[in-house]
């Protein structure tokens, strides 16, 4: 498929912003995990300067002393107008929304509403490894429906677990990576559909993670779960954190569809509380005026996934990659390298690279790394050269 680029915005490529040595003055997990002689291309924290939105609105917070508890609408209202200009979903409705601490923590709470102790929640692994701690610290049973061979939902797969879910009589949920981590699949309207009606049949709930919804590359589409027919009764996790690099800033949104109203209405009112209120007002400014630093990311999110084939072809021509069509993660089966089932082992040890491990994704990701290409081309090259020199 040909992709259409991105608009361009005037904007700088935040990706070619930060040298090697101011980001090694962070102190956040992702460089201070391992020695200063290892690129870390692993967690989902992003090489770049923030957007001059969130900037501004942070720090006149801060001047301010506006640092107390999080009140108001105004993350909905930015998160819904922004839905509907950038997905063309009008149905993101301010009033079928909550705050909640994180997409994570949101999630255990929608899980809370819609099963019980003990009842299945379904996952398509390979998929976002906290899925499976957050869920059995919760006293409910992961269900596997693995993704297919092409990276995508197998239906078929799907409704044979969904079947076995729901046999014995109890509730059951499908916690749904929408768009998928670590693959980097953008589902389709045509496939979400599916979903929905198999949750429809089988009375299976279904609750989204959309954290990276605003992350697709040029020419490919975000499909809201609750936008398609059938998913009335689903909910769904946003957040601006992925897309704007504001995992430090705490905050999303729990959004339901018009049919699980009666379940928002249940959540405890002191979810509300946990919140940031310095992240809740960073998103809203990241939503609301920070779109052209946005597009000029996907750009240079585009022109790193293309170095990265090109880099892999060059370098690692024995690892398979597809080109994720959203998120700015990179799924890389290297079986064929004969490393055993844990690769990302090897690259950290000969050539001082951290990747994730496929095997923390459940199911299908033996073998396999996830790599965070949203970091400046200059990493980004350096770190698949290194990969490369270390099964030599």
């Amino acid at each position: 498929m040909t992709r259409i680029p991105h608009e361009t915005s005037g904007e700088p490529n935040p990706l070619r912003t930060l040298t090697l040595d101011r980001l090694r003055c962070r102190s956040s997990m992702k460089w201070r995990t391992y020695p200063e002689d290892v690129l870390p291309l692993w967690v989902a924290e992003m090489d770049v300067p923030l957007a001059g939105p969130v900037v501004r609105a942070v720090t006149d917070a801060l001047a301010l002393g506006d640092t107390g508890y999080p009140s108001g609408t105004a993350y909905a209202e930015a998160l819904s107008a922004f839905a509907a200009k950038r997905w063309g979903w009008d149905g993101l409705e301010v009033e079928r929304t909550t705050i909640v601490p994180d997409v994570m923590l949101g999630i255990v709470e929608m899980l809370k509403l819609v099963t019980g102790p003990g009842d299945p929640v379904v996952v398509n692994p390979p998929v976002y490894p906290p899925f499976f701690p957050f869920v059995t610290h919760l006293d409910r049973r992961i269900a596997e429906a693995p993704l297919g061979a092409d990276g995508r939902l197998d239906l078929d797969v799907l409704e044979a677990v969904y079947r076995r879910a729901v046999a014995g009589g109890g509730r059951a949920a499908h916690l749904l990576c929408n768009p998928q981590n670590p693959t980097g699949t953008a589902h389709t309207a045509g496939e979400l559909a599916a979903v929905a009606a198999l949750a429809d049949r089988y009375g299976v709930r279904v609750v989204a993670d959309e954290i990276h919804a605003p992350l697709t590359a040029g020419g490919v589409d975000f499909v809201p779960y609750l936008s398609v027919p059938g998913a009335e009764n689903g909910l769904s996790l946003m957040s601006a954190s992925k897309a704007w690099n504001l995992a430090g800033l705490k905050a999303a949104l729990a959004v339901v569809g018009p049919a699980a109203t009666a379940d928002l209405a249940r959540l405890p009112e002191e979810v509300g509380h946990g919140p940031s209120h310095l992240g809740v007002l960073a998103h809203t400014a990241a939503l609301r005026d920070g779109t052209p630093w946005l597009d000029a990311l996907l750009t240079g999110l585009d022109d790193n996934r293309r170095l990265l084939t090109e880099l892999l072809a060059e370098c690692l021509p024995d690892v398979g990659h597809r080109p994720g069509e959203a998120t700015y993660l990179a799924w890389l089966d290297c079986r064929a390298l004969g490393l055993g089932d844990d690769p990302a082992q090897v690259f950290l040890e000969r050539g001082r690279v951290a990747l994730n491990s496929g095997l923390e994704f459940g199911t299908g990701g033996a073998g396999h790394v996830r790599l965070n290409l949203a970091t400046t081309p200059e990493i980004l090259t350096e770190a698949v050269r290194r990969m490369a020199a270390a099964v030599r």
